[in-house]
C-alpha cells in the first residue's frame, strides 16, 4: 500500500477513536439510571445495552438494585423475586463489552417505604425506624396529617450501618464496581423531635455526618460516592420547593460534606442551573433529566457551555449529563419498543426524552 493511501486507511479507522475523544472532553459522564431489572428482562435489557447504550457511546451505567438481588449477607433482605450473582455478572459483562462503568444503588437513609408500603430494610429491622410512631396507612395519600412521604432510617441507630455496610460492600463487590450510589433524594423524615438519638441535633450536621459515614467507608476500598443532590438545595431561597430541594435545612450539609462526593443534580420540570452552585462549592456534578426532551436539551447545552467557559480548575466539576428512568427496567423497555404507549404524554416520556438527549449530545460532539 502507498504512503498516501495508509494515511487515509489508518484515518478513517481512526475517527472512532477521535468521535469517543471529542465525546469524553465534551462530556466526561454520558450516563443512564435505571432500575435493575427482574430476572425474567435481564436478556432484554442485555439487549438495550449492547445495541441502545452502546451505540449512543454512553459511559455509565447505575442500577438502582435495593433488595432485588439474592444477597448471601443478609439474605432476610431479598425481594420475593430477586437477581441472582449469576444474572448481575451477565449485564455486569454486557457493560464491560461495551466499555460502560456499571454502579449499583441502594436507597440509603431515605426512600426506606413507598405508599403504604415498609421495603426491606424497615420491616425487617423495625428498630432502625427514624419514625416508629408514624404509622403505614392502608391507603396513602398526599398531603397526610404525618408528612408521611416516604419512611427514614435513623442515621445514628448504634447497629444500623452494620446492616447497610454488610450489602453495600456485597452489591459491590458482585458488580465489581468502584464507586456506589447511596441515593439520599427526598429526605422528609431527619432528626424527628421524638427520635432518642436525632431530637434536637441540626438536620444539615445529620445528613452530612451520613454522607461522610458513608463516604468514608467506601473510601476504605477506594470507591466513590456518588448522591442525589436535592437535599443539598435551599427549596425556599430558590424556589425550587420541597421535592427537587430542601425545606428542612438540610441544605447547608452543602458546605459539610466531602468535595470528592458526585452529585447528580436533578430537575424534571425545569432546566434549572443549579450545577453552577454545587461546582463552586467544590463538587463534582452531573445533570440528570427525566422525560422533558425539550429541557433535556437545554441541560446538555448548558453542560456543555459550563465546560467551555469555566476555568481549568472549575472545568472538571462539570462532569456531564445522565438519563434517569422511574419506570420499571421492564415497563420502560415495552415503552423504547413500542410495545406499550402513553397516549397523553405528548412526547414527554423517558425513552423519548433519553433519545433526544443523547441525539444532542452525538450532534454537539460532531
Amino acid at each position: 500500500m502507498n504512503k498516501p493511501l495508509f494515511i487515509i486507511f489508518y484515518f478513517l479507522l481512526s475517527l472512532p477513536l477521535y468521535s469517543q475523544a471529542k465525546l469524553d472532553t465534551l462530556l466526561p459522564v454520558r450516563g443512564f439510571c435505571i432500575g435493575a431489572p427482574q430476572p425474567k428482562d435481564v436478556d432484554r435489557f442485555i439487549k438495550f445495552i449492547n445495541e441502545e447504550l452502546a451505540s449512543r457511546k454512553v459511559n455509565t451505567l447505575i442500577l438502582r438494585v435495593d433488595f432485588n438481588y439474592q444477597y448471601e449477607s443478609h439474605p432476610e433482605l431479598r425481594d420475593s423475586i430477586a437477581l441472582s450473582k449469576k444474572e448481575v455478572k451477565k449485564m455486569v459483562a454486557a457493560c464491560r463489552k461495551n466499555n460502560i462503568t456499571i454502579i449499583p444503588q441502594i436507597n440509603l437513609l431515605g426512600h426506606q417505604s413507598w405508599a403504604n408500603t415498609t421495603h426491606n430494610l424497615l420491616k425487617k429491622y423495625p428498630e432502625f425506624d427514624e419514625t416508629p410512631h408514624v404509622q403505614m396507612p392502608a391507603k396513602y395519600q398526599w398531603p397526610n396529617p404525618d408528612g408521611l412521604y416516604c419512611k427514614s432510617y435513623c442515621p445514628l441507630h448504634p447497629t444500623v450501618h452494620t446492616i447497610v455496610f454488610d450489602i453495600v460492600d456485597e452489591m459491590c463487590d458482585v458488580f465489581g464496581s468502584n464507586a456506589f450510589h447511596a441515593g439520599m433524594d427526598e429526605v422528609f423524615y431527619l432528626g424527628d423531635d421524638k427520635c432518642p438519638r436525632c431530637a434536637g441535633r441540626d438536620k444539615a450536621e445529620l445528613f452530612a455526618g451520613e454522607v461522610r459515614t458513608i463516604r468514608d467507608h467506601l473510601a476504605q476500598k477506594n470507591r466513590k460516592l456518588w448522591i442525589w443532590g436535592d437535599r443539598l438545595l435551599d427549596g425556599k431561597t430558590t424556589g425550587l420547593g420541597m421535592w427537587e430541594a430542601s425545606y428542612n435545612n438540610t441544605y447547608r450539609a452543602i458546605d459539610l460534606i466531602p468535595k470528592d462526593v458526585m452529585i447528580c443534580d436533578w430537575h424534571y420540570e425545569r432546566p434549572d442551573q443549579t450545577p453552577v452552585l454545587f461546582a463552586m462549592k467544590g463538587l463534582q456534578v452531573i445533570t440528570c433529566p427525566w422525560r422533558m426532551p425539550k429541557f433535556a436539551v437545554l441541560q446538555t447545552q448548558d453542560m456543555v457551555r459550563f465546560r467551555a467557559s469555566s476555568t481549568p480548575e472549575m472545568k472538571d466539576k462539570y462532569q456531564g449529563m445522565m438519563q434517569t428512568v422511574w419506570s420499571s427496567a421492564g415497563q420502560f423497555l415495552d415503552e423504547y419498543y413500542g410495545q406499550a404507549t402513553n397516549s397523553n404524554a405528548n412526547g414527554n416520556t423517558a425513552s423519548n426524552c433519553f433519545r433526544t438527549m443523547y441525539n444532542e449530545i452525538t450532534q454537539l460532539g460532531k
